[in-house]
């Protein structure tokens, strides 16, 4: 990711009115201290998360000096906790660790100038692991005055319910067609190319921005079957997947996106024991993503694993 490509340096399109809400609590004088962000991949949850710390950091403004520094990632009052590279096996980890969330403590014991705000933004938070996520929680249990954290997540029940407990729920929806078109002109896709991915984002250009690659491409074909009809995995798909580093965590992650949304909405429609099936197919599905990744286990064997937890949800 180069630093134009980074979402503290990218325009937010759409969530004016959630963008709204936000103001509108910071301006009350009673701003809650932990904000979950969640909605569909490729929304722009991330993107708003650091809209909402410029509000914060008095960064709006991109050519000011707090604006250049949250732009390049080197503003003192704003930290992002994200999955980090494993340097022994010298690719990004599938999880946040512990070793991630340490720097948040000496963060917040540095003290803010002037009674400034302080933001802890963890992206993609339903990627923390026990111990990662018990030292968040005690974090957020007794927060430092004048800090705020973003927790962005696709869903709520992706994560503790502790955690959940301790923040302010605000869900982002998918976006309209023309702020689609925008977010993917901004990323240099015009002519018949905008048409296309516009038409198959859904609301969600990131998604289509991120599919756009080989490795992606494919495993969203063999998510898109395993969800949508249940059908048994291809065994070439499979073979050809696992040829890429990535490709057993982008397949994790496409079958969780879709068993979330599948219980969210099943939840929406009063289908409760049907949701309960999808969310625990999404809690079965992670469980195996982290055990694989964190004991080094046969890729081969869990990618079959994954595919059955899905077909079968």
């Amino acid at each position: 990711m180069t630093a134009s490509d980074h979402p503290a340096a990218l325009p937010l399109f759409g969530h004016d009115q959630e963008l709204a809400l936000f103001r509108k609590a910071l301006e009350s004088g009673r701003l809650h201290h932990g904000w979950m962000i969640h909605g569909e991949a490729g929304i722009g949850k991330t993107r708003f998360a650091f809209a909402c710390a410029r509000l914060l950091l008095n960064g709006v403004d991109l050519q000011s000096r707090a604006g250049r520094q949250i732009s390049a990632g080197t503003h003192p009052n704003l930290l992002l906790i994200t999955r980090r590279m494993d340097e022994k096996r010298k690719r990004m980890r599938q999880e946040i660790v512990i070793d991630d969330v340490r720097p948040v403590q000496d963060f917040l014991h540095h003290t803010a100038a002037d009674g400034a705000w302080r933001v802890v933004i963890v992206d993609a938070a339903e990627t923390l692991n026990r111990n990662a996520a018990n030292a968040l929680l005690k974090l957020l249990e007794e927060p430092p005055n004048q800090t705020v954290f973003f927790l962005t997540c696709p869903t709520p029940s992706a994560l503790l319910p502790t955690i959940r407990s301790r923040c302010r729920l605000l869900a982002l929806d998918t976006l309209s067609l023309e702020q689609t078109r925008q977010v993917l002109r901004h990323h240099g896709r015009n002519g018949a190319e905008l048409d296309t991915l516009a038409g198959q984002a859904q609301g969600a250009p990131g998604r289509v921005l991120a599919t756009d690659q080989g490795t992606d491409r494919t495993a969203r074909h063999l998510a898109d079957a395993l969800l949508e009809t249940g059908e048994n995995a291809d065994s070439d798909a499979l073979a050809s997947l696992l040829r890429h580093d990535d490709g057993f965590a982008v397949l994790c992650s496409l079958l969780g996106e879709g068993l979330a949304n599948r219980a969210r909405d099943l939840a929406g429609q009063g289908k409760l024991i049907e949701a309960s099936k999808a969310a625990e197919a999404f809690s079965s599905l992670q469980a195996l993503q982290r055990e694989t990744e964190r004991f080094n286990l046969d890729k081969n064997q869990a990618v079959r694993q994954a595919a059955a937890i899905a077909s079968a949800s």
